[in-house]
């Protein structure tokens, strides 16, 4: 989350990078030419004189990923190479279910402090305290540890054990727990009642979960809420990096009833492919308002563009992170890890590509920091990525804004904008949107 540096403990996070992500069979290449292979016979020459030469014996395998990659971060931010657990990951991550402790943690002073124990869990059943900081991992220190170097260490296979060394404010003596190791379920979506009138669901991220997390929290806002009381919904797409390109295509799809969601083109014209909604709104047409910020990227703008093209929500926040393009995963086989590779960017009904400007809200409202953040976040979109691809809208004003969000609701600018949208207490042309201005597909 870019509101703190916290990571859960079932996996590393999405970066805001983030992307709309198909898997792939292995595809066939074309041969290459006689100048490529030329190419590549120097580069299996320069591999053996370092190979032979190096002052150090180098690791031949971490010299051939290392130069995979090379190629692949020169055509852009978002393709890579995967080594066999780098795509391992990625599949448990997508899934939302990762082997692991559940807890929430952020590093303070050099040691990893528990934000939240996730209720139900191997650390919430163990003793783990919101407070309490981990001082060493199976008896090593933590200090001088990365965030994301604790994590792995504490990550591991099911129903494997791990020594924690805690720290407690109150207590005299260190405290040692053992905590065996379990799957841990993340949610995808989060929702709650606003005031007794108005649903707030708020996406996390599009793993495998999405959707169904989606459908139950509606069903429930719509079992607590009786229809006459019930306003609408807030759907919070902030601090959402994206994920699985279907999930973003359900997502949508389960509040439109017709019309084009998102479309993706590769480098041939004929890889086009148009995904559209089906018939059947689960909100039963009530009113939308989108949350977005320059945490949204790709999957959650897909979803954001998709609803104010189609005139079903009106988007309010900030400009969106601007992250246009899909990665296809592409597995090398047993052990070889994954080829992520960049095949297309995808486009709005509109025919507007979002690739380095993002969502345009129809509503701007800025969420402003507090006095002990201003300095320390800056404001990041695909734009300012080196070597981005550029988007055909692409502009000098670029993507991207402030992702901050406040921990309180009652804090919460744009929230509580949206709640008064919603309430009647403010008005804007923007809302209701009108569904006789929904675009048509380009």
């Amino acid at each position: 989350m870019i509101r703190r540096a916290s990571l859960v403990l079932v996996g590393a996070l999405m970066g805001a990078t983030a992307m709309g992500v198909i898997y792939s069979a292995v595809a066939p290449a074309e041969a290459a030419g006689t100048s490529t292979y030329k190419e590549l016979s120097i580069f299996g020459d320069v591999f053996e004189r370092v190979r032979a030469q190096y002052v150090t014996p180098p690791q031949e395998d971490k010299l051939v990923e290392a130069a995979i990659n090379g190629m692949l971060s020169s055509l852009d931010p978002h393709s890579s190479y995967m080594n066999a657990k780098d795509a391992e990951d990625m599949r448990t991550q997508t899934k939302g279910e990762f082997g692991g402790l559940g807890i929430e943690v952020t590093m303070d002073n050099d040691l990893v402090k528990v934000i939240t124990p996730i209720d139900d869990t191997p650390a919430a059943k163990a003793g783990v305290l919101a407070g309490d900081y981990i001082t060493a991992i199976d008896g090593q220190s933590v200090r001088g540890l990365k965030l994301e170097d604790a994590v792995e260490k504490m990550r591991g296979p099911v129903k494997t054990p791990i020594k924690l060394t805690l720290i407690r404010k109150g207590v005299d003596k260190p405290i040692e727990l053992t905590v065996v190791r379990d799957v841990i379920a993340v949610a995808a979506v989060k929702s709650r009642e606003e005031g007794g009138d108005v649903g707030y669901i708020r996406i996390i991220s599009f793993t495998e979960k999405t959707t169904p997390d989606l459908e139950a929290a509606i069903a429930k806002i719509k079992k607590d809420i009786p229809a006459d009381k019930l306003k609408g919904y807030v759907l919070d797409l902030r601090l959402n990096p994206g994920g699985l390109l279907d999930q973003a295509i359900n997502v949508a799809d389960d509040v439109l009833e017709r019309g084009e969601i998102v479309s993706t083109r590769g480098r041939n014209p004929d890889e086009t492919r148009r995904f559209n909604a089906t018939p059947g709104d689960l909100t039963d047409g009530k009113p939308i308002i989108v949350l977005t910020n320059g945490g949204s990227a790709s999957a959650s703008e897909i979803v954001a563009g998709a609803l104010q093209d189609l005139r079903r929500a009106t988007v309010l926040g900030t400009q969106s992170f601007g992250k246009g393009s899909v990665q296809t995963i592409i597995p090398l086989g047993d052990g070889n890890g994954a080829l992520r590779l960049t095949t297309a960017l995808y486009y709005t009904p509109s025919g507007r590509s979002i690739q380095g400007t993002g969502i345009t809200p129809d509503v701007k409202v800025d969420q402003p920091l507090p006095d002990d953040l201003k300095g320390k976040l800056t404001t990041e979109g695909e734009s300012s990525l080196p070597g981005h691809i550029k988007g055909q809208s692409e502009t000098d004003k670029g993507s991207g804004s402030s992702a901050y969000v406040p921990p309180d609701p009652k804090d919460d600018i744009q929230l509580n904008y949206a709640l008064d949208l919603l309430r009647g207490a403010k008005t804007d042309p923007a809302f209701p949107p009108n569904p006789e201005k929904a675009v048509s597909s380009k």
